[in-house]
């Protein structure tokens, strides 16, 4: 089984931000699989399904991004899964608006959810999707830019981003990290914010 977890924070105000684009995605999975992620289980909201023949479980932690493991570990430990069956999807500052990175493992690059990931599994040897929130302009801050909700010209790409990224974890389900590498890394969306 393939543990999803989308990283974002709970809450309405946090809905519709760049920081919630892990929780958006995994929304678009169960929509697509009609997988009901709404049962509370180890700090999260989960549901499972199959997804390519394939059994998963998609899920959103509740503890806040900076404590994503809270939940993460718990859920491998309860359905006996390794860190490798785990396929983690979250914004990723450092990349551009629209861009999609998927990786097989790799350091938290700054990312608080992805920090506490590690620190929590002891481990940063899982899957993982990378989404480039960054707007292609100086910001003030990062932490306010991420909390703050998107803006007109990614609301217009924000669909077509969200169905990439969800492509992006049905092909790491169904064919691999490797070939999904290939697939999707360098890909973007046909329209980018300027």
């Amino acid at each position: 089984m393939f543990l999803v977890a989308g990283l974002g924070n709970p809450g309405e105000q946090y809905a519709a931000t760049p920081h919630n684009l892990g929780f958006l995605v995994v929304d678009r999975l169960a929509a697509r699989h009609a997988i009901r992620v709404t049962r509370n289980e180890c700090h999260a909201l989960v549901g499972q399904g199959t997804i390519g023949g394939k059994p998963v479980m998609l899920a959103k932690p509740q503890t806040f991004m900076n404590l994503s493991g809270v939940a993460v570990k718990p859920l491998l430990q309860k359905y006996e899964l390794l860190p490798s069956n785990l396929i983690a999807i979250y914004d990723e500052l450092d990349l551009p608006w629209g861009v999609l990175r998927v990786r097989p493992k790799g350091s938290a690059a700054g990312h608080n959810g992805a920090k506490d990931l590690i620190a929590k599994l002891g481990t940063q040897d899982f899957p993982r999707i990378r989404l480039g929130v960054h707007p292609g302009h100086p910001i003030p801050s990062g932490k306010d830019y991420l909390l703050s909700r998107f803006t007109r010209q990614q609301n217009e790409t924000l669909d077509e981003f969200i169905d990439l990224a969800a492509d992006a974890a049905e092909s790491i389900i169904a064919e691999g990290v490797e070939l999904s590498m290939t697939r999707f890394n360098g890909r973007a969306q046909s329209s980018k914010e300027e």
